[in-house]
């Protein structure tokens, strides 16, 4: 069992960014931290939770570093039953507000997991996409994590930008890699409704032999691919669980849930939400649902899937795959091992 908790809350809202956040909203904060334990109380009688089955615990946003320490404090003291030994618990956070008394704060909650959204180390890069942290924030929030006490500590950098170069990026790597970190995500930009760029749609620009090179890169400083956008010498606890297609519990507003073959919608209204957290819609999945999403996810991913839930045909395209050396069959299970093409091979075989 997994668990995702959407803090709402934002400095600036980037110009790519579909995410369900608010930069006008700070002073609901307090209601919504109390509404979000209501929540919980709900959704751990709904999932059947039992102790320690919780195994990771995601904080995402929105920027959860806008709520002080204090204020998640409640939440963590309900939880403490239902945590297994040695879980993951990682936040998200943006340079900006990730101050050394938050990271230490959350450290002492039991946080052991950081991910900061850097996006880029060049600051004209940077006000390009409107984020509220320069270059030199970036690295000190990163140096500022490992004194707080985390060993485990991740940064998201954004590629296919308009302006990208190779000459970019590569700085961009040089300076992640010379950071204590063991986790990285790369993330092409998209163009997406509702977003400020998507009037803008030239600011995206993705080739395939730039991100051929800059995943290669990254493999040569030694993180391996475990997922399109993943990389790392450790692997996510809470990313793997996803892809492998664990319950998970969806807190806030605009988070999602999915117990066995239903998927729970919270309102995305932060206001509407703090009224009634548990106005919840549910979506009933069929079979065919959950197995078309494993087909997508475990493609994108170093999880595979499993021969045993193909029918005939799919199986049939599958083998097919493997002769043609797109995909690899170990252990009864189908591995991709060109994650770019991942879509495309769950198309076929679909």
């Amino acid at each position: 069992m997994l668990l995702y908790i959407h803090i709402p809350f934002c400095d600036s809202k980037c110009y790519y960014c579909a995410f369900n956040s608010y930069v006008d909203k700070f002073h609901l904060k307090e209601r919504y931290m109390l509404s979000l334990e209501k929540q919980l109380a709900f959704e751990l009688e709904r999932f059947q939770v039992a102790p320690k089955e919780i195994e990771s615990i995601f904080i995402g946003g929105g920027t959860p570093s806008t709520i002080e320490p204090k204020l998640y404090e409640k939440i963590f003291e309900s939880l403490r039953p239902y945590l297994k030994e040695n879980i993951e618990i990682t936040s998200e956070a943006n340079p900006n507000s990730a101050t050394q008394t938050w990271l230490e704060g959350m450290h002492q909650l039991g946080i052991n997991r950081i991910s900061f959204g850097v996006q880029s180390f060049d600051d004209a890069k940077l006000k390009l996409l409107n984020r509220a942290h320069n270059a030199t924030q970036a690295k000190e929030a990163v140096l500022n994590a490992k004194k707080a006490g985390f060993k485990n500590i991740s940064l998201d950098l954004i590629y296919a930008t308009l302006g990208d170069s190779k000459e970019l990026l590569q700085n961009d790597l040089k300076t992640a890699f010379s950071l204590p970190i063991n986790h990285l995500s790369a993330y092409a930009l998209t163009i997406e409704e509702g977003t400020l760029f998507e009037k803008k749609p030239h600011m995206s620009k993705e080739r395939l032999n730039l991100t051929s090179w800059l995943f290669k890169k990254i493999a040569n400083f030694g993180f391996g691919q475990y997922e399109i956008s993943n990389f790392g010498s450790y692997k996510s606890t809470h990313n793997l669980g996803y892809w492998e297609y664990k319950d998970y519990i969806g807190l806030g507003s605009g988070a999602v849930g999915k117990f066995g073959m239903q998927r729970y919608y919270p309102s995305t209204d932060i206001e509407e939400y703090i009224k009634n957290p548990l106005s919840i819609k549910t979506e009933q999945l069929d079979l065919n649902d959950k197995k078309t999403e494993q087909i997508f996810l475990g493609l994108r991913s170093c999880v595979g899937v499993d021969k045993n839930i193909l029918n005939a045909q799919e199986l049939k395209r599958a083998e097919f795959l493997v002769q043609e050396k797109k995909l690899l069959l170990k252990d009864d299970t189908f591995y991709n091992t060109q994650y770019l093409l991942a879509d495309e091979i769950a198309l076929f075989i679909s």
